[in-house]
């Protein structure tokens, strides 16, 4: 029993561990890029060993993948599960687009969005963590374009709807906003891309 209190109690510090590490780690890569991530500006960041780091991740790759891993909870905590609480259609397409509005002008990523940023990054490489960057961001664009697809559905967007263009117009419009508040300073791109979703979804 007392083996098993002491594994447990080892666990469990090691979860603890693991987790500020990672918080640690995405707000690192949100600023300086997943490349710039390296276990020993993480050790100094946590104050852990650099041999503490390598025995919660591995290689520098692992280390990475679980810090985009580590990204998408955040993600989803703070974007698309307050959404899901909304009924389905436009009221939950709204909320869907207010919430990453909120995520990346209160930086909840120190870089702002992570996975803007990551995919800036990552476009031109190839690899597992491309990969892994291009998998998600292709899954947050399929979410929106349900969301959009739910609201045709039920007749509070036209049915003439694109559903592909208006994702691909909104995503946008968040990315440009998410950049253009990081390079220069101001909230201001956020106000600009609240008015142009408003008028793409207006004929609702």
């Amino acid at each position: 029993m007392a083996t098993m209190t002491a594994i447990d109690g080892r666990r469990a510090r090691g979860d603890t561990s693991r987790r500020a590490v990672m918080r640690a780690a995405v707000d690192l890569a949100s600023v300086n890029g997943l490349e710039g991530l390296s276990i020993g500006a993480l050790a100094a960041e946590t104050s852990m060993s650099k041999g503490g780091v390598v025995a919660l991740f591995g290689t520098k790759e692992q280390l990475q993948l679980a810090t985009v891993a580590a990204a998408r909870e955040i993600f989803v905590a703070a974007v698309v599960e307050p959404a899901l609480a909304r009924p389905s259609g436009l009221v939950r397409l709204r909320a869907l687009l207010e919430n990453w509005l909120d995520y990346s002008e209160g930086r909840v990523f120190s870089g702002g969005c992570f996975f803007a940023a990551a995919a800036a990054e990552l476009r031109s490489r190839e690899g597992a963590l491309h990969d892994e960057v291009a998998r998600l961001m292709a899954e947050w664009h399929a979410f929106v374009g349900g969301a959009i697809e739910r609201a045709v559905a039920q007749g509070e967007l036209p049915e003439r709807t694109d559903a592909a263009l208006l994702t691909f117009e909104i995503t946008s419009l968040l990315d440009g906003a998410n950049d253009r508040s990081l390079l220069f300073g101001t909230a201001e791109p956020y106000r600009l891309a609240r008015a142009a979703i408003e008028r793409l979804l207006a004929p609702a």
